[in-house]
């Protein structure tokens, strides 16, 4: 069995695409690549391959940017700037405006990468079974959220599915096993599978990485993240006593911290954020996205907070005036002269979240405008931050929101309480729908800029709703969903594609 890198085959299911392995958009580095003369049946050739699942995860199509920057583009978190022209056409909800074919792709390359390792196990000359067993958890946990992102991006969530006149809609290919022919991967016409059989898939993969795996650091699975990863898709699934039980078991891992008050703005200004349970890792500079979409560029102008008037990105996407509010932010002039960036900042109130925004530069005539600095080159060089994709307070809010589905209301009530303290807030004292509305209102305020909204819009089958710019998509709009790879619909007969494209 040969594993294919230099010129890997795209699991694009129906058609094959060759990519260089100068290609940016799927560049792995050299350290964790191998020859694509070398088969794997060595301890080291493993975990080169794998070490290009993992590295896949940077591309801008997934945690570089998209899966945070455009999907919260997409929901009702911010407005663009139009400093570079990025993210509009997202932020309008325009036709086509959505997730693109490269998302698609990157992710069915490395499923099959991690289909690869886990067909070629047995072949590896010299591995002790600790050595297998890791392989094989990891190389599962990596393919489950690459499914999980996929299924949630093109499908609708189990909990929110529009039906009505929908005869065309499905889940996406499932595919367990690798390919390294151009011929076998066209043979293959695959059709999508059912979002149940999707969802199933990837709670066996997840089961049995948490039965194969230890922890060797946040920027690998581990068996506490595939618990944490699981309480997430069961929420998704809507399978709330999963949803609770795997949230506790996360918890009550060593893997992670949950934070609170001054600590977990500090989180945020530490390479590894001491919350994260998995984590997409930017090791090196030449790993940096650079100027134009990474999410530091995306997110604010400035190239660091030690001086705000050096010239940093383009500061795209900015929150609204929905999440000003929750954090009372309005532009705040502190010394003189006006024309200094570094004599401005911005009003806060006591939620602990509000010290992640603050005012940019205008030096790129952004304008001063308020940014999120969740991601400052926190790795040590521009345009390239570790990307924390579980952080450990996130099973605090789905084991709340579970709770209330399962009339658990009393334990609700205390969690959420108990996650506001960690902010600041004040607790409250509410029952029935309202008591959903302030656990989703957590889950916005929490993850504003990280990615989350425009799912749990989705899993609950609600509009899209924004004044600037001026939006209202319905859940029934076919908008919701992205259209599939043209190229692929094209080039298997079997798939078919999302309605309205």
């Amino acid at each position: 069995m040969k594993f294919i890198n230099k010129a890997i085959l795209s699991l694009a299911l129906g058609s094959t695409l060759l990519v260089s392995s100068c290609d940016s958009l799927l560049q792995v580095d050299p350290r964790q690549s191998i020859d694509a003369n070398g088969a794997l049946n060595t301890p080291d050739a493993m975990d080169a391959a794998l070490n290009s699942v993992y590295a896949r995860l940077r591309s801008v199509r997934n945690y570089g940017r998209d899966l945070l920057a455009l999907s919260d583009a997409l929901a009702d978190v911010g407005q663009t700037t139009s400093n570079s022209g990025r993210l509009i056409g997202e932020n309008n909800n325009q036709p086509n405006a959505h997730f693109q074919a490269g998302f698609w792709q990157n992710s069915y390359f490395a499923i099959n990468e991690a289909n690869l390792i886990i067909d070629g196990l047995a072949g590896v000359e010299g591995a002790s079974q600790a050595q297998r067993d890791r392989w094989e958890g990891e190389a599962k946990f990596l393919r489950a959220l690459y499914y999980f992102d996929l299924i949630k991006v093109y499908a609708y969530m189990p909990t929110a599915i529009y039906q009505p006149g929908v005869i065309d809609e499905g889940g996406v290919p499932l595919e367990l096993t690798g390919v390294i022919t151009s011929g076998e991967a066209l043979g293959r016409q695959t059709s999508r599978a059912t979002i149940d059989e999707v969802y199933t898939q990837i709670y066996t993969d997840l089961e049995d990485a948490k039965r194969l795996l230890t922890s060797r650091g946040t920027q690998y699975a581990s068996s506490a993240a595939a618990s944490a990863l699981l309480s997430r898709v069961a929420l998704y699934r809507g399978d709330w006593a999963k949803a609770a039980s795997e949230a506790t078991t996360a918890l009550g891992s060593n893997v992670g911290t949950v934070l609170g008050g001054n600590a977990y703005v500090s989180g945020w200004r530490s390479s590894i954020n001491p919350e994260s349970m998995f984590e997409v890792r930017f090791a090196l500079a030449e790993e940096s996205i650079g100027v134009n979409e990474s999410l530091q560029s995306s997110y604010t102008a400035l190239l660091n907070l030690t001086n705000k008037n050096s010239q940093g990105g383009w500061g795209d996407f900015i929150p609204n005036a929905t999440v000003r509010g929750f954090f009372g932010l309005t532009p705040l002039q502190t010394g003189s002269p006006a024309t200094d960036n570094n004599n401005w900042d911005v009003t806060r109130n006591s939620d602990v979240r509000a010290q992640l925004y603050t005012t940019g530069n205008t030096v790129r005539g952004a304008g001063r405008q308020i940014e999120s600095t969740k991601f400052m080159s926190k790795s040590g060089f521009a345009y390239a931050d570790n990307v924390p994709v579980i952080r450990k307070s996130e099973m605090h809010l789905n084991r709340a929101e579970a709770n209330y589905h399962l009339n658990n209301t009393a334990e609700a009530l205390t969690e959420l309480n108990a996650f506001k303290a960690l902010r600041g807030l004040t607790a409250v004292n509410l029952s029935g729908q309202a008591l959903l509305d302030e656990i989703l209102l957590e889950r916005f305020k929490e993850f504003a800029f990280e990615g989350h909204r425009f799912f749990d819009l989705k899993r609950y089958g609600k509009p899209i709703v924004k004044t600037t710019p001026a939006v209202n998509l319905a859940f029934d709009d076919f908008k919701i969903l992205p259209p599939l790879p043209q190229r692929e619909v094209d080039g298997n007969p079997n798939l078919n594609q999302n309605r309205g494209y």
